[in-house]
């Protein structure tokens, strides 16, 4: 069976600066052998999550939109590499509605005891890819806590970070000195250690 791994973008600008990490990082999955997906969260008509808590009786969303197609994507995957930029020191909106809305899929686990999301695959594993346009100590920190607990909820366990701080304008990122190869090597090393 090929090796999943699942490419979440969750910047509005296309082409930006985590666009590039993370198609880096695929690549490098790639060219060991695993299935790529690639999801663009600013693409997606994705609602803001209601609070109605029907998903802790039925374990599923009752909003009926695009959302609904991306669960099964996120509980398929061996791996996830969830790449944002930072916002206010915190992700972009596009992927905290998708991390919001995944509040199904903590209720499975935590309220309707539905462990695990998926039987099939085990050790699931995450990555979070990040730029910051400043160099404030605490600028990773908010977000880092967030997809932690995004990757808690859907059964992958948190396993490293791609993160630069004062990155700001559109292609900085490949000024880097060695970013764009980390990015590719990290991608070839999350599938060797598997195989």
């Amino acid at each position: 069976m090929k090796i999943k791994v699942l490419g979440l973008f969750g910047s509005p600008r296309r082409g930006g600066n985590t666009d590039l990490l993370l198609e880096e990082m695929l690549k490098g999955a790639q060219s060991q052998g695993a299935e790529i997906e690639r999801i663009f969260l600013s693409q997606l008509n994705i609602s803001p999550c209601q609070e109605c808590r029907k998903c802790e009786v039925s374990g599923n969303c009752v909003i009926n939109d695009e959302m609904q197609e991306i669960y099964p994507r996120l509980t398929k995957a061996n791996f996830i590499i969830l790449a944002s930029p930072i916002f206010f020191y915190s992700v972009t909106a596009q992927t905290k509605i998708l991390i919001d809305r995944c509040q199904t899929l903590w209720a499975r686990k935590y309220v309707l005891k539905q462990q695990p999301l998926n039987k099939e695959i085990i050790n699931r594993k995450g990555w979070f890819i990040s730029v910051g346009g400043t160099k404030g100590s605490n600028l990773f920190k908010g977000a880092v806590l967030t997809v932690r607990y995004f990757f808690d909820a859907i059964d992958v366990k948190y396993n490293d970070e791609l993160l630069f701080p004062e990155i700001d304008e559109k292609g900085a990122i490949k000024k880097h000195p060695t970013a764009l190869k980390e990015a590719f090597r990290m991608g070839r090393q999350l599938i060797s250690e598997k195989k």
